[in-house]
């Protein structure tokens, strides 16, 4: 039903005598991106084409984990323009010839943050460390890697931050086997998750840091943001839809792209939570002790390959049953 709503809606100017002064762009993106899309990026870009051209423009948006948005652009949405959590999922729509990373900067990458533990008020399990949630007995909450970006973002950190403090790839694969005992959900999104971890379900959240900050920025966080020594930096990229951007539109839809890269938005982002970019609005954030990308394990393709199936899914949920 929210489909079919955002679909009518994107076609309503264009519907037998609807047509007016009014434009729409329409934007997809992964679940924790909502609050700052809607509430600091597209009434600034609005501001800012009005301003230049004297149009006033709609923004329509829809939010869910990145396997589904992924999924439902395959499906047929209108999106013109999507932010994906992994540059997996973009390379998926890239291959099928659904999307472009053309003329943007960063290869696509518009902001980052790193996966870090939510633990209960006060930290009571005393949890510094990925390491902890395999070795004692926490109740786990985790986004599902089936169907969120942010889970398989998770599950690499969980792997690889054995690998950068010292440990084997055995080792790695047991820190992975062992969190895993202890995930008691798995939910759909990292919002989701977050949204379960908050009603009471869990001891720990592993999630993204941007989700949290944004919180603990408005006083709201009930919980204790915990920085494992070692974690990845997640990276989000945008892709456009040609098939849903007309000649007349395309103008419009890239200025929006390229707008993402600004310094305004750059400096919405950061205020958000979301590390910037450009390092120049990320001098508030915690430094990370052991940082690592995703290039570092060797790019999605590869890491999605030999660790979230080979290890995760071939081997993790074989032996847990799950």
């Amino acid at each position: 039903m929210g489909l079919l709503a955002v679909f009518l809606y994107a076609v309503w100017p264009w519907l037998p005598g609807q047509r007016g002064t009014s434009r729409t762009v329409i934007v997809y993106g992964f679940s924790i991106l909502g609050e700052v899309m809607n509430s600091r990026i597209f009434p600034a870009f609005q501001a800012e084409w009005q301003k230049q051209t004297g149009e006033h423009i709609e923004m329509v948006s829809a939010f869910a984990g990145s396997g589904t948005v992924t999924h439902q652009i395959k499906m047929g949405v209108p999106a013109q323009l999507a932010i994906l959590a992994t540059g997996l999922d973009a390379k998926t729509l890239i291959d099928e010839r659904l999307a472009t990373l053309e003329g943007l900067p960063e290869h696509g990458v518009v902001n980052r943050t790193p996966f870090v533990i939510l633990t209960r008020p006060g930290n009571p399990r005393g949890i510094r460390d990925f390491a902890d949630l395999a070795e004692q007995e926490v109740a786990i909450v985790h986004p599902d890697p089936l169907t969120s970006g942010g889970a398989q973002w998770a599950v690499l950190a969980e792997y690889a931050s054995a690998l950068y403090t010292g440990g084997s790839p055995e080792q790695a694969g047991q820190r992975l086997e062992k969190i895993w005992r202890h995930v008691v959900s798995q939910a759909s999104s990292a919002q989701s998750a977050r949204t379960q971890f908050n009603s009471g379900l869990g001891d720990a959240l592993v999630t993204y840091e941007q989700d949290l900050l944004r919180d603990a920025r408005a006083g709201r966080l009930e919980g204790e943001i915990v920085y494992p020594v070692s974690t990845i930096l997640s990276e989000h990229t945008v892709v456009v839809i040609p098939r849903n951007v007309s000649l007349q539109d395309r103008p419009l839809v890239d200025a929006f792209a390229q707008f993402l890269w600004s310094a305004r938005a750059q400096e919405l982002f950061a205020e958000a939570g979301f590390r910037s970019v450009d390092e120049r609005y990320n001098l508030s954030f915690r430094a990370i002790e052991k940082p690592f990308t995703i290039d570092d394990l060797g790019g999605w393709p590869r890491a999605r390959t030999e660790i979230i199936e080979a290890i995760w899914q071939n081997k993790v949920l074989a032996v847990l049953g799950k």
